[in-house]
């Protein structure tokens, strides 16, 4: 009966290649030993869970490693990061370099003040968040009120206090974008493709609407529930605007 012998050679199968070690990395990493057929020996490939990926090309002939280095790249809080697709029609809306060269004088002005960059950057969302949470919380406070107290007094001062206060708040808020504007072109950025861009125009445009609907109270009782629903719809959409002013302002 014949007899099998298996022998080991000790000289390379492959040509030589240059090899260089490769660096241990402290995430899960393990090595990976494939058997080809033929004259396609072994492949050895370093897998990386984390940071290197360690790649193998054979063409038949050569096996050529190559190591690269994964870059880490750091998530940014971007406000630009959230587009709401139905409204980018408005932030697609012409006018920002019509705006941008009316404010020019006036940014070039400001800058030439030297004021803190903090005061620049953060006395706009400083402002408005005061005025937001003081006036239009309290005078939606009085709002509440003036539908459910039955303190008629009670009523009767929120009632005369209640469009005081939202008529300073949306003066305010108007003006206020005005800073916002003024802060954004100070920094070199655009004025109007942020969703807190959009949703302020929006949100003054409802405020318009929600001035002029108590003047038709008398003739129709029953827009005081759209009022106040309308109202209570507009206090939450600043709420986000004020919360993509604070991602806005966290992203650059």
């Amino acid at each position: 009966m014949a007899s099998t012998a298996l022998c080991l050679r000790t000289a390379p199968i492959l040509p030589a290649v240059p090899s260089f070690p490769i660096p241990p990395t402290p995430t899960k990493c393990f090595p990976l030993l494939l058997q080809a057929n033929g004259k396609r020996n072994l492949t050895f490939t370093h897998s990386c869970a984390a940071k290197n990926e360690v790649s193998v090309v054979d063409d038949g002939r050569d096996v050529q490693v190559q190591v690269k280095e994964l870059e880490e790249t750091a998530a940014e809080t971007l406000m630009y990061s959230f587009s709401p697709l139905p409204l980018l029609l408005v932030a697609a809306l012409p006018g920002a370099g019509t705006v941008g060269s009316l404010f020019g004088p006036f940014v070039e002005l400001v800058k030439s003040w030297n004021l803190p960059d903090w005061l620049v950057h953060w006395g706009h969302p400083g402002n408005m968040a005061v005025v937001l949470f003081a006036m239009g919380g309290y005078g939606t406070y009085l709002g509440f009120r003036i539908r459910f107290s039955d303190d008629v007094e009670e009523k009767a001062k929120a009632k005369d206090l209640h469009p005081k206060l939202l008529g300073g708040m949306f003066l305010f808020f108007a003006l206020g974008a005005t800073g916002g504007i003024t802060s954004l072109l100070t920094s070199d950025k655009p004025i109007f493709e942020s969703p807190h861009a959009v949703t302020g125009f929006i949100g003054l445009t409802l405020l318009t609407i929600q001035t002029v609907l108590p003047t038709l109270f008398e003739g129709n009782p029953g827009l005081r529930n759209v009022h106040g629903i309308l109202g209570s719809g507009i206090m939450t959409l600043f709420v986000i605007h004020a919360a993509l002013g604070l991602q806005l302002g966290l992203s650059y």
